[in-house]
């Protein structure tokens, strides 16, 4: 399962590894469900390209979601159900298959005994095509959002995959594709797109990366409140003098 993962957002290596444009160049940041982040879909026809980058939700949001917050369960879309699943089914047969531009893919490892975060990528800091499904969605208020959510697969038998989520869970990776595969990913018929769901052949490394502690919210500062001063002590009475 993946919840949290940097996006290839520079325009430069989204031209250079994905062969899209983006008109937006922004710096590389995590996202997480609900997170607004680059995908690729196939172009319309007579636009002159192949495939084109559009913006999205992270969280397939169907017809019937009535909120963003829908998003935080279709995060990723099990291959194995995803064409039966009310959430995911019509994109599913309407072949809206999308590719997820990513740097890294963040997973917990147990392997210490408790969850740490781990950051994984290819060699070289190449960026890793993932296979997905979008859709578009209309906002309560009117607007009309692209979103999505990456396939994965069981991983239980991976070299390097099953190393992560929490012991005796079913382990499961993103389904990754080749560069050579991109195009017949998206253009390929509902028929034939289940061929591309298997475990990554190829080289993945890894290595911790814990998330930066959250700092405190204001109301749970504890603050030390200055002691009160003390009263000044009572002036005592002038001395009468004596007369005897």
């Amino acid at each position: 399962m993946c919840s949290n993962y940097v996006a290839v957002s520079r325009a430069d290596r989204l031209l250079s590894f994905f062969g899209v444009h983006r008109e937006r160049d922004d710096p590389p940041v995590d996202t997480f469900p609900t997170g607004l982040a680059p995908f690729i879909r196939l172009a319309e026809p007579g636009s002159g390209h192949r495939r084109v980058a559009e913006e999205g939700i992270f969280g397939l949001l169907p017809g019937f979601a009535k909120e963003l917050a829908f998003g935080r369960k279709t995060y990723n879309a099990r291959s194995e159900t995803v064409h039966q699943l009310p959430s995911f089914r019509d994109a599913w047969r309407r072949g809206q298959r999308c590719i997820v531009p990513v740097e890294i893919i963040f997973e917990p490892n147990y392997e210490s005994g408790k969850a740490v975060r781990w950051a994984i990528q290819q060699p070289g800091a190449v960026p890793i095509g993932i296979a997905g499904i979008y859709t578009r969605w209309r906002h309560p208020d009117g607007r009309e959002l692209f979103s999505f959510a990456m396939l994965t697969v069981n991983a239980d038998g991976h070299a390097f995959y099953s190393r992560f989520q929490r012991p005796g869970d079913e382990k499961r990776m993103p389904v990754i594709l080749a560069p050579a595969e991109y195009d017949a990913w998206l253009a390929c018929s509902v028929q034939e797109a289940p061929q591309f769901f298997r475990t990554w052949p190829g080289p993945l490394e890894g290595e911790p990366a814990p998330l930066p502690p959250r700092a405190p919210a204001a109301s749970s500062v504890r603050t030390t409140r200055p002691p009160k001063p003390k009263p000044p002590p009572k002036p005592k009475p002038p001395e009468t003098p004596s007369l005897f």
